[in-house]
Protein backbone atom coordinates (compact mmCIF):
# COMPACT_ATOMS: atom_id res chain seq x y z
CA UNK A 1 0.00 0.00 0.00
CA UNK A 2 1.38 3.36 -1.06
CA UNK A 3 0.28 6.78 0.18
CA UNK A 4 0.50 9.40 -2.55
CA UNK A 5 -0.75 12.97 -3.02
CA UNK A 6 -2.11 14.40 -6.29
CA UNK A 7 -2.22 18.19 -6.56
CA UNK A 8 -4.20 20.14 -9.16
CA UNK A 9 -4.95 23.78 -9.96
CA UNK A 10 -8.56 24.76 -9.25
CA UNK A 11 -10.61 26.97 -11.55
CA UNK A 12 -12.73 29.08 -9.18
CA UNK A 13 -15.09 31.98 -9.77
CA UNK A 14 -15.56 35.00 -7.50
CA UNK A 15 -18.29 33.34 -5.41
CA UNK A 16 -16.25 30.19 -4.83
CA UNK A 17 -13.17 32.24 -3.97
CA UNK A 18 -15.19 34.08 -1.30
CA UNK A 19 -16.47 30.82 0.21
CA UNK A 20 -12.98 29.31 0.21
CA UNK A 21 -11.62 32.32 2.08
CA UNK A 22 -14.42 32.01 4.65
CA UNK A 23 -13.52 28.37 5.27
CA UNK A 24 -9.80 29.17 5.54
CA UNK A 25 -10.48 32.07 7.92
CA UNK A 26 -12.72 30.07 10.27
CA UNK A 27 -10.30 27.11 10.28
CA UNK A 28 -7.44 29.48 11.11
CA UNK A 29 -9.51 31.05 13.92
CA UNK A 30 -10.40 27.66 15.43
CA UNK A 31 -6.75 26.60 15.35
CA UNK A 32 -5.47 29.79 16.98
CA UNK A 33 -8.16 29.85 19.69
CA UNK A 34 -7.53 26.18 20.51
CA UNK A 35 -3.78 26.81 20.70
CA UNK A 36 -4.28 29.75 23.06
CA UNK A 37 -6.67 27.69 25.20
CA UNK A 38 -4.15 24.88 25.62
CA UNK A 39 -1.28 27.27 26.32
CA UNK A 40 -3.21 29.18 29.01
CA UNK A 41 -4.50 25.99 30.62
CA UNK A 42 -1.01 24.50 30.84
CA UNK A 43 0.45 27.64 32.37
CA UNK A 44 -2.29 28.06 34.97
CA UNK A 45 -3.71 24.64 35.78
CA UNK A 46 -1.40 21.82 34.65
CA UNK A 47 0.80 21.88 37.76
CA UNK A 48 -2.27 21.88 40.04
CA UNK A 49 -4.48 19.37 38.26
CA UNK A 50 -1.92 17.25 36.42
CA UNK A 51 -4.28 17.09 33.44
CA UNK A 52 -4.20 18.65 29.99
CA UNK A 53 -6.92 19.52 27.50
CA UNK A 54 -7.45 16.76 24.95
CA UNK A 55 -8.57 17.03 21.35
CA UNK A 56 -11.79 15.24 22.33
CA UNK A 57 -12.60 17.94 24.86
CA UNK A 58 -11.96 20.67 22.33
CA UNK A 59 -14.15 18.94 19.73
CA UNK A 60 -17.03 18.94 22.25
CA UNK A 61 -16.45 22.64 22.89
CA UNK A 62 -16.45 23.23 19.14
CA UNK A 63 -19.96 21.75 18.99
CA UNK A 64 -21.12 24.26 21.61
CA UNK A 65 -19.38 27.07 19.73
CA UNK A 66 -21.16 26.16 16.49
CA UNK A 67 -24.50 26.23 18.28
CA UNK A 68 -23.80 29.76 19.51
CA UNK A 69 -22.43 31.36 16.31
CA UNK A 70 -24.37 31.08 13.07
CA UNK A 71 -21.43 32.12 10.85
CA UNK A 72 -19.42 29.15 12.16
CA UNK A 73 -22.36 26.73 11.92
CA UNK A 74 -22.98 27.80 8.32
CA UNK A 75 -19.73 26.11 7.26
CA UNK A 76 -19.08 22.37 7.24
CA UNK A 77 -17.79 20.99 10.53
CA UNK A 78 -15.09 18.65 9.16
CA UNK A 79 -12.45 21.31 8.32
CA UNK A 80 -12.89 22.79 11.81
CA UNK A 81 -12.41 19.39 13.46
CA UNK A 82 -9.39 18.73 11.26
CA UNK A 83 -7.83 21.98 12.53
CA UNK A 84 -8.10 20.68 16.11
CA UNK A 85 -6.52 17.37 15.10
CA UNK A 86 -3.72 19.23 13.30
CA UNK A 87 -3.02 21.17 16.50
CA UNK A 88 -3.01 17.99 18.58
CA UNK A 89 -0.52 16.40 16.16
CA UNK A 90 1.69 19.52 16.22
CA UNK A 91 1.78 19.46 20.01
CA UNK A 92 2.58 15.75 19.97
CA UNK A 93 5.53 16.43 17.67
CA UNK A 94 6.70 19.17 20.03
CA UNK A 95 6.64 16.96 23.12
CA UNK A 96 8.38 14.19 21.18
CA UNK A 97 11.19 16.60 20.29
CA UNK A 98 10.49 16.49 16.56
CA UNK A 99 9.36 20.10 16.12
CA UNK A 100 9.16 23.51 17.79
CA UNK A 101 6.14 24.65 19.77
CA UNK A 102 3.30 25.46 17.35
CA UNK A 103 2.71 29.09 16.44
CA UNK A 104 -0.55 30.88 15.63
CA UNK A 105 -1.49 30.60 11.97
CA UNK A 106 -1.11 33.72 9.86
CA UNK A 107 -3.55 34.96 7.23
CA UNK A 108 -0.66 35.51 4.81
CA UNK A 109 0.68 31.97 5.00
CA UNK A 110 -2.11 29.66 6.18
CA UNK A 111 -5.14 29.55 3.90
CA UNK A 112 -6.18 25.91 3.73
CA UNK A 113 -8.91 23.53 4.88
CA UNK A 114 -9.41 19.78 4.64
CA UNK A 115 -12.28 17.33 4.12
CA UNK A 116 -12.37 13.56 4.54
CA UNK A 117 -12.26 11.46 1.40
CA UNK A 118 -15.69 9.90 1.89
CA UNK A 119 -17.29 13.36 1.90
CA UNK A 120 -16.24 14.34 -1.63
CA UNK A 121 -17.00 13.15 -5.14
CA UNK A 122 -14.75 13.42 -8.20
CA UNK A 123 -15.97 13.37 -11.79
CA UNK A 124 -13.86 13.40 -14.96
CA UNK A 125 -15.19 15.84 -17.56
CA UNK A 126 -12.64 15.40 -20.35
CA UNK A 127 -9.03 14.46 -20.94
CA UNK A 128 -7.91 17.79 -19.48
CA UNK A 129 -10.60 18.69 -16.98
CA UNK A 130 -12.34 17.18 -13.95
CA UNK A 131 -14.38 18.47 -11.04
CA UNK A 132 -14.71 17.78 -7.33
CA UNK A 133 -17.82 18.20 -5.18
CA UNK A 134 -17.03 19.66 -1.76
CA UNK A 135 -19.58 19.56 1.11
CA UNK A 136 -21.68 22.75 1.37
CA UNK A 137 -19.66 24.25 -1.51
CA UNK A 138 -20.61 22.25 -4.58
CA UNK A 139 -18.76 21.32 -7.74
CA UNK A 140 -15.42 22.98 -8.49
CA UNK A 141 -13.44 22.36 -11.69
CA UNK A 142 -9.73 21.55 -11.72
CA UNK A 143 -7.10 20.98 -14.40
CA UNK A 144 -6.50 17.24 -14.73
CA UNK A 145 -2.75 17.31 -15.37
CA UNK A 146 -2.33 13.63 -14.44
CA UNK A 147 -4.69 10.72 -13.65
CA UNK A 148 -6.03 10.45 -10.11
CA UNK A 149 -5.28 6.99 -8.71
CA UNK A 150 -6.20 5.01 -5.62
CA UNK A 151 -8.69 5.52 -2.80
CA UNK A 152 -9.12 9.13 -1.66
CA UNK A 153 -8.40 9.47 2.07
CA UNK A 154 -8.66 13.24 2.43
CA UNK A 155 -8.88 16.37 0.29
CA UNK A 156 -7.09 19.65 1.06
CA UNK A 157 -7.91 22.97 -0.57
CA UNK A 158 -5.10 25.52 -0.20
CA UNK A 159 -4.24 28.98 -1.47
CA UNK A 160 -0.73 29.94 -2.56
CA UNK A 161 0.53 32.96 -4.56
CA UNK A 162 -0.37 31.13 -7.78
CA UNK A 163 -4.01 30.51 -6.82
CA UNK A 164 -6.21 27.84 -5.24
CA UNK A 165 -5.13 24.20 -5.49
CA UNK A 166 -6.68 20.92 -4.41
CA UNK A 167 -4.62 17.99 -3.09
CA UNK A 168 -5.97 14.43 -2.92
CA UNK A 169 -4.23 12.13 -0.42
CA UNK A 170 -4.73 8.64 -1.85
CA UNK A 171 -3.94 5.07 -0.84
CA UNK A 172 -2.78 2.98 -3.80
CA UNK A 173 -2.58 -0.81 -3.90
CA UNK A 174 0.90 -1.58 -5.15
CA UNK A 175 3.39 -4.42 -4.80
CA UNK A 176 6.59 -3.96 -6.76
CA UNK A 177 8.93 -6.83 -7.53
CA UNK A 178 12.55 -6.43 -6.51
CA UNK A 179 14.35 -4.45 -9.19
CA UNK A 180 17.18 -6.07 -11.14
CA UNK A 181 18.30 -2.83 -12.78
CA UNK A 182 21.92 -1.64 -12.36
CA UNK A 183 23.12 0.47 -9.43
CA UNK A 184 24.38 4.03 -9.73
CA UNK A 185 26.21 6.50 -7.50
CA UNK A 186 25.28 10.17 -7.21
CA UNK A 187 27.48 13.07 -6.16
CA UNK A 188 25.60 16.29 -5.38
CA UNK A 189 27.19 19.69 -5.80
CA UNK A 190 26.64 23.40 -6.25
CA UNK A 191 28.13 24.00 -9.70
CA UNK A 192 26.32 20.90 -11.01
CA UNK A 193 23.27 19.73 -9.08
CA UNK A 194 24.20 16.05 -9.39
CA UNK A 195 26.63 13.87 -11.34
CA UNK A 196 26.05 10.13 -11.69
CA UNK A 197 28.61 7.37 -11.92
CA UNK A 198 26.98 6.53 -15.27
CA UNK A 199 28.27 9.86 -16.58
CA UNK A 200 24.98 11.80 -16.53
CA UNK A 201 25.01 15.39 -15.33
CA UNK A 202 21.83 16.78 -13.77
CA UNK A 203 21.35 20.54 -13.62
CA UNK A 204 18.43 22.55 -12.30
CA UNK A 205 16.64 24.56 -15.03
CA UNK A 206 18.47 27.69 -16.12
CA UNK A 207 15.25 29.70 -15.89
CA UNK A 208 15.52 29.58 -12.09
CA UNK A 209 18.50 31.96 -12.17
CA UNK A 210 16.48 34.52 -14.14
CA UNK A 211 13.51 34.20 -11.79
CA UNK A 212 15.80 34.59 -8.78
CA UNK A 213 17.24 37.78 -10.29
CA UNK A 214 13.75 39.17 -10.80
CA UNK A 215 12.79 38.16 -7.26
CA UNK A 216 15.74 40.05 -5.77
CA UNK A 217 14.84 43.13 -7.79
CA UNK A 218 11.25 42.86 -6.54
CA UNK A 219 12.53 42.48 -2.98
CA UNK A 220 14.43 45.77 -3.32
CA UNK A 221 11.21 47.46 -4.41
CA UNK A 222 9.50 46.14 -1.27
CA UNK A 223 12.22 47.72 0.88
CA UNK A 224 11.48 51.12 -0.68
CA UNK A 225 7.72 50.95 -0.12
CA UNK A 226 6.03 52.42 2.96
CA UNK A 227 4.86 49.87 5.49
CA UNK A 228 1.11 49.32 5.42
CA UNK A 229 0.65 50.90 1.99
CA UNK A 230 -1.19 49.28 -0.92
CA UNK A 231 1.92 49.58 -3.10
CA UNK A 232 3.96 47.63 -0.55
CA UNK A 233 1.27 44.93 -0.40
CA UNK A 234 1.32 44.71 -4.19
CA UNK A 235 5.13 44.44 -4.21
CA UNK A 236 4.99 41.70 -1.56
CA UNK A 237 2.52 39.73 -3.67
CA UNK A 238 4.90 39.95 -6.62
CA UNK A 239 7.79 38.60 -4.52
CA UNK A 240 5.61 35.77 -3.24
CA UNK A 241 4.45 34.92 -6.75
CA UNK A 242 8.01 34.75 -8.09
CA UNK A 243 9.09 32.58 -5.15
CA UNK A 244 6.17 30.21 -5.73
CA UNK A 245 6.93 30.04 -9.45
CA UNK A 246 10.56 29.19 -8.74
CA UNK A 247 9.55 26.47 -6.28
CA UNK A 248 7.07 25.01 -8.77
CA UNK A 249 9.66 24.84 -11.58
CA UNK A 250 12.24 23.26 -9.30
CA UNK A 251 9.72 20.73 -7.97
CA UNK A 252 8.60 19.80 -11.47
CA UNK A 253 12.21 19.25 -12.54
CA UNK A 254 12.87 17.10 -9.46
CA UNK A 255 9.82 14.94 -10.18
CA UNK A 256 10.92 14.37 -13.78
CA UNK A 257 14.53 13.58 -12.85
CA UNK A 258 13.64 11.28 -9.94
CA UNK A 259 11.12 9.39 -12.07
CA UNK A 260 13.70 8.94 -14.83
CA UNK A 261 16.32 7.64 -12.40
CA UNK A 262 13.84 5.29 -10.70
CA UNK A 263 12.98 3.73 -14.07
CA UNK A 264 16.64 3.26 -15.05
CA UNK A 265 18.37 2.11 -11.86
CA UNK A 266 17.62 -0.39 -9.11
CA UNK A 267 19.69 1.24 -6.37
CA UNK A 268 20.82 4.85 -6.17
CA UNK A 269 23.66 5.49 -3.73
CA UNK A 270 24.04 9.01 -2.33
CA UNK A 271 26.17 10.70 0.29
CA UNK A 272 24.60 10.94 3.73
CA UNK A 273 24.80 14.74 3.85
CA UNK A 274 23.47 16.71 6.82
CA UNK A 275 22.00 19.56 4.78
CA UNK A 276 20.62 21.36 7.83
CA UNK A 277 24.07 21.48 9.42
CA UNK A 278 25.73 22.42 6.14
CA UNK A 279 23.40 25.41 5.69
CA UNK A 280 23.56 26.64 9.29
CA UNK A 281 24.30 30.33 9.76
CA UNK A 282 27.90 31.41 10.41
CA UNK A 283 26.89 34.73 11.98
CA UNK A 284 27.73 33.62 15.51
CA UNK A 285 26.88 35.84 18.48
CA UNK A 286 27.70 39.35 19.66
CA UNK A 287 30.33 37.94 22.02
CA UNK A 288 31.73 35.53 19.43
CA UNK A 289 30.96 36.83 15.93
CA UNK A 290 31.33 34.45 13.01
CA UNK A 291 33.93 34.57 10.27
CA UNK A 292 33.39 34.76 6.49
CA UNK A 293 29.68 35.27 7.10
CA UNK A 294 29.01 36.74 3.65
CA UNK A 295 30.72 33.87 1.84
CA UNK A 296 28.96 31.27 3.99
CA UNK A 297 25.58 32.90 3.34
CA UNK A 298 26.19 32.70 -0.40
CA UNK A 299 27.15 29.02 -0.12
CA UNK A 300 24.07 28.28 1.98
CA UNK A 301 21.85 29.95 -0.60
CA UNK A 302 23.46 27.97 -3.44
CA UNK A 303 23.00 24.66 -1.60
CA UNK A 304 19.34 25.37 -0.89
CA UNK A 305 18.72 26.43 -4.50
CA UNK A 306 19.91 23.01 -5.71
CA UNK A 307 17.24 21.24 -3.63
CA UNK A 308 19.41 18.30 -2.54
CA UNK A 309 17.13 17.04 0.22
CA UNK A 310 13.86 17.28 -1.69
CA UNK A 311 15.40 15.53 -4.71
CA UNK A 312 16.50 12.53 -2.64
CA UNK A 313 13.14 12.47 -0.82
CA UNK A 314 11.27 12.19 -4.12
CA UNK A 315 13.80 9.70 -5.42
CA UNK A 316 13.39 7.45 -2.38
CA UNK A 317 9.65 6.93 -2.75
CA UNK A 318 9.77 6.64 -6.54
CA UNK A 319 12.46 3.96 -6.25
CA UNK A 320 10.29 2.05 -3.78
CA UNK A 321 7.44 2.09 -6.32
CA UNK A 322 9.77 0.42 -8.84
CA UNK A 323 11.19 -2.09 -6.37
CA UNK A 324 14.43 -0.15 -5.96
CA UNK A 325 16.25 1.40 -3.01
CA UNK A 326 17.98 4.61 -2.01
CA UNK A 327 21.15 4.05 0.02
CA UNK A 328 23.02 6.76 1.96
CA UNK A 329 26.73 6.18 2.64
CA UNK A 330 29.48 7.95 4.56
CA UNK A 331 30.52 11.02 2.52
CA UNK A 332 34.02 11.39 3.98
CA UNK A 333 36.89 11.62 1.48
CA UNK A 334 34.81 10.71 -1.58
CA UNK A 335 36.10 13.81 -3.38
CA UNK A 336 39.75 13.15 -2.41
CA UNK A 337 39.86 9.43 -3.25
CA UNK A 338 41.06 8.21 -6.62
CA UNK A 339 38.41 5.95 -8.16
CA UNK A 340 41.15 4.12 -10.08
CA UNK A 341 43.76 3.27 -7.44
CA UNK A 342 41.88 4.05 -4.20
CA UNK A 343 44.51 6.39 -2.72
CA UNK A 344 43.25 9.31 -0.63
CA UNK A 345 45.11 12.57 -1.17
CA UNK A 346 43.63 16.11 -1.01
CA UNK A 347 46.23 17.26 -3.56
CA UNK A 348 44.48 15.18 -6.23
CA UNK A 349 41.52 17.59 -6.23
CA UNK A 350 43.07 20.25 -8.45
CA UNK A 351 39.97 22.44 -8.71
CA UNK A 352 36.21 22.30 -8.36
CA UNK A 353 35.84 20.36 -11.61
CA UNK A 354 39.27 18.74 -12.10
CA UNK A 355 40.63 15.60 -10.45
CA UNK A 356 44.10 14.21 -11.18
CA UNK A 357 45.52 11.53 -8.92
CA UNK A 358 49.00 12.44 -7.67
CA UNK A 359 49.87 8.74 -7.37
CA UNK A 360 48.68 7.05 -10.58
CA UNK A 361 47.94 10.06 -12.79
CA UNK A 362 44.26 9.14 -13.32
CA UNK A 363 42.28 12.14 -14.60
CA UNK A 364 38.50 12.70 -14.60
CA UNK A 365 35.83 15.22 -13.75
CA UNK A 366 35.98 15.63 -9.98
CA UNK A 367 32.24 15.07 -9.48
CA UNK A 368 32.25 11.96 -11.68
CA UNK A 369 35.19 10.57 -9.72
CA UNK A 370 33.31 11.20 -6.46
CA UNK A 371 30.13 9.56 -7.83
CA UNK A 372 32.07 6.38 -8.64
CA UNK A 373 33.48 6.37 -5.10
CA UNK A 374 30.00 6.86 -3.65
CA UNK A 375 28.71 3.87 -5.64
CA UNK A 376 31.54 1.63 -4.45
CA UNK A 377 30.93 2.49 -0.81
CA UNK A 378 27.65 0.62 -1.03
CA UNK A 379 29.40 -2.67 -1.80
CA UNK A 380 32.90 -2.42 -0.32
CA UNK A 381 34.87 -0.23 2.12
CA UNK A 382 37.10 2.48 0.71
CA UNK A 383 40.52 3.53 1.89
CA UNK A 384 40.10 6.27 4.51
CA UNK A 385 43.17 7.59 6.25
CA UNK A 386 43.29 6.58 9.88
CA UNK A 387 40.52 3.95 9.76
CA UNK A 388 42.38 0.98 8.33
CA UNK A 389 39.83 0.28 5.60
CA UNK A 390 40.90 -1.66 2.54
CA UNK A 391 40.97 -0.05 -0.90
CA UNK A 392 38.29 -0.83 -3.45
CA UNK A 393 39.08 -3.10 -6.38
CA UNK A 394 35.61 -3.05 -8.01
CA UNK A 395 35.10 -1.53 -11.42
CA UNK A 396 32.01 -0.03 -13.02
CA UNK A 397 30.92 -0.28 -16.64
CA UNK A 398 31.71 2.19 -19.36
CA UNK A 399 30.16 5.58 -18.66
CA UNK A 400 29.18 8.48 -20.83
CA UNK A 401 31.59 10.78 -19.01
CA UNK A 402 34.70 8.69 -19.65
CA UNK A 403 37.92 9.48 -17.76
CA UNK A 404 40.52 11.49 -19.61
CA UNK A 405 42.97 8.59 -19.55
CA UNK A 406 42.44 4.84 -18.98
CA UNK A 407 43.18 3.33 -15.55
CA UNK A 408 46.33 1.25 -15.04
CA UNK A 409 46.07 -2.13 -16.72
CA UNK A 410 46.77 -3.97 -13.50
CA UNK A 411 44.09 -2.17 -11.46
CA UNK A 412 44.19 -1.92 -7.69
CA UNK A 413 46.41 0.45 -5.75
CA UNK A 414 49.67 1.87 -7.04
Amino acid sequence: MLNRAFRYKLKVDAAQDSVFRQYAGVVRLIYNVALEQRSVFWRQHLARTGKAISVTTQCRELTALRAEYDWIRALHVTPQQQALRDLDKALGNFFAGRADYPKPRSRRENNAFRFQGREVDVETLSRKWARVRLPKIGWVKFRLTRPLRGTIKNVTVALDPLGWHVSFACAIEHEAAESNLPDVGMDRGVAITAVLSSGDRLRIPGSLALIEKRRRQAQKIVARRKRGSNRRAKALRRVAKLSAKSARIRRHWQHRVSQNLASRFGTVVVEDLKVRNMTASAAGTVAEPGRSVRQKSGLNRSILEQGWHSLTTLLEYKLSEHGGHLVAVDPRYTSQTCSSCGVVDPRSRKSQARFQCVHCGFRAHADYNAAVNVLRRNTAPMLVEGCGCAPVEARTGRSRMAPENPPPSGGGRC
